[in-house]
């Protein structure tokens, strides 16, 4: 018997047949319909098309959120071409070493970005450059929609729903980025619980359009015939803004941005339609819960945990979330969770990666007889509701994205001043962790915070420098290994046991 395969593309062709005038996307003033976003995606289908992009070829994206992305994620989808977007706060030197690991066909940029464009898709090995609207006097297409008149629905007959169809860029605890390979299937699987909601999502995305989570949170609105509000920063007044214009129903935000949010008076803005205001990534206080539901009465707070590599994982929903402080959930919908003999939270589901792309080590490191190591520690209480209590890998997670230290090390460790340097993650309220450094300055030198940010400048993301520094006589090492006991040096932070330099929050 046939099966229809789960085709991200055919969501979008389904939307604009169904509800062509209804909105699928906004960013302040200007709105995308699901008719005006589905013949855009195929007018750029055919232009990549002629610029010889097709079906398994791999397309970088290199820009701020904007909804000229959407457009080249619905034709990619479409044409069976995989979408991999790169972390808009990159330098070019950076940016060009994480293209790279794609071994992609064309690279796209928006104008902000023009002027790397030749150089940093040369250091990629990246044959064509193309460029969002807006650019001018570059030397390539410039893949605006308005531009080209074929609109007709592309077919790629040997698409199957197996195939991938993004690639997310993560850090590796090696310090190595790896890319993260999603099937349609998988992303499809991912996003389709909201279609058991009453009415059509209408959400609020405070995460970047590089992000895995703000092309999940899409997704999932556009299953249900909804529709996403993007913010060109996640500030709390430009997230309740977008609330509050297109009477938004669900708000996701990491505790930090919620935090913000609750430090202003919300009762400037008309939230009366809101609904759900859920959370995750970091650790979620419970003093936070109790905060959003008094500001924000008639809502419902759902905390997830999850990654790129397995989406959600566990989701532990409103009615208990009081009751079950520091508790990630149980087992969401449709996967399977444990640990292992050492503590290690692993998972399985219909929808996890199909692995890191073009690294068959680190795969076969991560996925082990179709479970996925999540790297994190857990225990499970009497009724199976997961927490997580500690990490396995050395990377830190810091305002939902993921650092590798080996990698800030690696930059760092020939800063003026500095004889030897360790980087750790350090639990925060606001941030989940952030970023410290400890170091072991050379004699007669002065070390800052600052000093440190400068040596880095243009090859190390804003997110990824050091918080806190902290000044050591000598690391803490193992004496069979001489290895940096790293997780030695976060207690003696967390107990006010090292000196502390600077701090910039």
């Amino acid at each position: 018997m046939a099966t229809h395969p789960l085709l991200i593309g055919d969501l979008f062709r389904r939307n604009a047949r169904d509800v062509p005038g209804r909105p699928a996307a906004s960013l302040g003033d200007r709105v995308l319909t699901h008719g005006e976003l589905n013949a855009a995606g195929n007018r750029l289908a055919w232009a990549l098309r002629d610029l010889g992009v097709g079906h398994g070829d791999r397309v970088v994206s290199w820009a701020d959120t904007s909804l000229d992305v959407l457009p080249l994620f619905v034709a990619l989808a479409k044409l069976g071409a995989v979408f991999a977007p790169l972390n808009a706060r990159l330098g070019a030197e950076e940016a060009a070493d994480v293209a790279s690991l794609a071994r992609a066909k064309l690279l796209v940029v928006d104008p902000a970005r023009a002027a790397d464009a030749a150089p940093m898709a040369k250091a990629a090995s990246i044959d064509r450059v193309a460029f969002y609207p807006g650019a001018a006097d570059v030397d390539g297409p410039v893949l605006d929609p308005a531009r080209f008149e074929n609109a007709r629905e592309p077919k790629e007959p040997a698409l199957a729903e197996t195939d991938p169809h993004v690639v997310f860029f993560t850090s590796g605890s090696t310090g190595r980025p790896k890319g993260v390979v999603l099937s349609h299937r998988a992303n499809h699987l991912r996003s389709f619980q909201g279609v058991f909601h009453d009415t059509p999502e209408k959400t609020v995305c405070m995460f970047p359009l590089f992000h895995m989570a703000a092309f999940t949170l899409a997704l999932t609105a556009w299953q249900t015939r909804g529709d996403i509000a993007f913010v060109e920063q996640a500030s709390a007044e430009a997230i309740l803004d977008a609330a509050a214009r297109h009477r938004s129903n669900r708000i996701y935000c990491i505790p930090l941005v919620w935090n913000r949010i609750l430090a202003l008076d919300t009762s400037r803005w008309d939230l009366s339609h809101l609904r759900e205001c859920d959370t995750g990534t970091s650790a979620t206080p419970i003093e936070l819960i109790r905060a959003l539901k008094e500001r924000l009465p008639g809502t419902k707070t759902r905390i997830y945990y999850g990654s790129t590599e397995v989406g959600s994982a566990t989701s532990l929903d409103d009615a208990d979330v009081l009751r079950k402080p520091g508790s990630v959930g149980p087992p969401s919908l449709g996967v399977d969770v444990e640990l292992t003999d050492e503590g290690e939270i692993r998972c399985r589901s219909a929808f996890m990666m199909d692995g890191y792309f073009d690294a068959p080590e680190a795969t076969a490191d991560a996925l082990r007889d179709g479970w996925y190591h999540t790297g994190d520690l857990g225990a499970f209480d009497d009724e199976g509701y997961l927490k997580v209590v500690g990490r396995k890998k050395e990377l830190i997670r810091s305002g939902g994205e993921s650092i590798s230290p080996g990698e800030v090390e690696t930059l760092l460790a020939d800063a003026p001043g500095v004889d030897e340097i360790t980087v750790v993650g350090v639990p925060d309220l606001d941030w989940g962790e952030v970023v410290c450094a400890v170091v072991v300055v050379r004699v007669g030198a002065t070390m800052s915070l600052g000093a440190l940010h400068e040596h880095t400048e243009g090859r190390l993301a804003g997110f990824k420098k050091p918080r806190r520094l902290f000044v050591v006589d000598a690391l803490p090492r193992t004496a069979a290994t001489g290895q940096v006991q790293r997780a030695l040096l976060v207690e003696q932070i967390q107990m006010g046991g090292l000196t502390e330099v600077e701090a910039s929050r």
